[in-house]
C-alpha cells in the first residue's frame, strides 16, 4: 500500500519522526524556492530562449503536484477546437510512461479523442515543430504546461483543484506546491476544479486567495461530471449500472479522493478501496495482488471501478472473478464560460474568432 505522504504533509500526522521529517522537508523547500524563482526570472528577464510555435499555443497546467484534473480540461478544449474546424494537437511531457510510447493520460486521450493527434517528449519544443511542420496543427493544446516556459504560449490555464488548492501552503518537498502562489500573476485563466466537493464558505476563501494573486485573470468555477462508464476494450455502459452498485475502488491518481468521492455521487457504495502511487505502471505483480485482493472481498462488492487512466493498464475486463469498468469523466462549467470561450477566441488565430 502506497505511503500516505498527504498525512505527513498537511500535519495530520503529528508523531516525534513526523514533525522530524516536515522540519527537514521544509529545508529542503528553500532550496527548491531559491532555485524556482531563479528560473523564473531568467526568463521574464528574457535570459533564456523562448521558442515561438508559429500557431496559437493554449497551455493547461496547475502550481501543485497531480490530481488537479488536467485531462477533463484537455478533453474539453480540444472537444471545443474540434467543432469549430480548427486542426489541433496536444503535446505532454509523457511522464510515466517508462519504456512505452505512450503513457497513461495519452492512451485515455487517444480512447477519448481518437481524431486529435497527441505527441509525449519532455521537450515540449521537439513536440510543438513536428505538430505544426508534419501535422499541421493550427493550435497546440500543451498538457502540463505552466512550467514549461521554453514554449511560448498564447494562453495560460491554470487549474486549482479546490479540494487540495495550494499544496498545504508549502513548496515541494514540504508541500505540493511547484511554485510559489504569486506564480498566478502570469495566468491569464484560473480554472478551479471539484468545486462540487468542498463548502460554500470554502469555495469563498479559495476564490479570495486565488484573486489576491491571480489579478484581473478570469476564475472559472467547474465540477467533474460522471459521464459513463467504460469497460475493456471499446464498451460503453450506463451510469445507472453504478447505482446501488457495491464496488472496489482501483486508483492511481493524485487525488484519489475525489475520485472515490465522485463514486459517491454517482450513487456506489465504496466498500473497499486500494490507492496506489500516481501513475502506478501496474507491474503483473501487482495485478496478482489486486486480483487477490479482488478475490477475498468476495460477494462483499458487486464491481471493481478504477480510473480510465488506469483501466488503459489494466487492460481487462474482468479481476478477481468481478467485472472491472473504468467510471469516464467530463468537465462541466458552472460559471464563467463564456470568459473561457472569449479568452480561447482571442488567440490570435482567426479561425477562433
Amino acid at each position: 500500500m502506497a505511503f500516505d505522504y498527504q498525512a505527513l504533509l498537511s500535519g495530520k500526522k503529528r508523531d516525534p519522526i513526523s514533525s522530524v521529517c516536515r522540519t527537514l522537508l521544509w529545508a529542503g523547500s528553500l532550496g527548491y524556492q531559491i532555485f524556482i524563482r531563479r528560473r523564473n526570472y531568467q526568463f521574464d528577464a528574457q535570459r533564456r530562449p523562448i521558442f515561438d510555435a508559429g500557431v496559437p499555443v493554449i497551455s493547461v497546467g496547475n502550481l501543485t503536484t497531480g490530481g488537479t484534473g488536467k485531462t477533463p480540461i484537455v478533453c474539453y478544449l480540444a472537444t471545443y477546437l474540434r467543432e469549430q474546424g480548427v486542426r489541433v494537437a496536444i503535446i505532454s511531457r509523457g511522464y510515466g510512461r517508462g519504456d512505452r510510447d505512450t503513457n497513461d493520460e495519452a492512451l485515455e486521450l487517444y480512447d477519448r479523442l481518437p481524431d486529435v493527434p497527441h505527441l509525449q517528449d519532455p521537450d515540449r519544443v521537439v513536440s510543438a515543430k513536428i505538430a505544426v511542420e508534419e501535422l499541421e496543427a493550427e493550435v497546440i493544446v500543451m498538457d502540463d504546461g505552466f512550467q514549461h516556459r521554453r514554449l511560448k504560449r498564447d494562453l495560460d490555464l491554470v487549474a486549482i483543484d479546490a479540494t487540495n488548492p495550494f499544496g498545504f501552503g508549502f513548496c515541494l518537498p514540504r508541500g505540493l506546491l511547484r511554485e510559489p502562489l504569486h506564480s498566478l500573476k502570469r495566468s491569464d485563466v484560473v480554472l478551479l476544479t471539484r468545486c462540487d466537493q468542498v463548502s460554500k464558505e470554502t469555495l469563498s476563501s479559495i476564490r479570495d486567495e486565488i484573486r489576491l494573486h491571480a489579478g484581473e485573470a478570469p476564475l472559472i468555477e467547474t465540477r467533474h461530471v460522471p459521464l459513463a462508464l467504460f469497460e475493456y476494450p471499446c464498451e460503453s455502459l450506463s451510469l445507472t449500472e453504478l447505482r446501488g452498485a457495491k464496488v472496489a475502488a482501483i486508483s492511481a491518481i493524485g487525488n484519489p479522493g475525489a475520485f472515490e468521492a465522485t463514486l459517491l455521487e454517482a450513487g456506489a457504495e465504496v466498500i473497499a478501496s486500494r490507492r496506489l502511487p500516481d501513475h502506478d505502471s501496474f507491474t503483473s505483480e501487482t495485478i496478482e495482488a489486486l486480483r487477490g485482493w479482488i478475490a477475498g472481498l468476495g460477494d462483499q462488492i458487486d464491481q471493481v471501478i478504477c480510473t480510465h487512466k488506469d483501466l488503459v493498464k489494466l487492460q481487462t475486463d474482468r479481476l478477481g472473478g468481478r467485472p472491472v469498468r473504468a467510471l469516464q469523466i467530463k468537465l462541466t462549467v458552472d460559471s464563467g464560460e463564456e470568459l473561457l470561450l472569449e479568452a480561447l477566441r482571442s488567440c490570435r488565430n482567426p479561425s477562433l474568432s
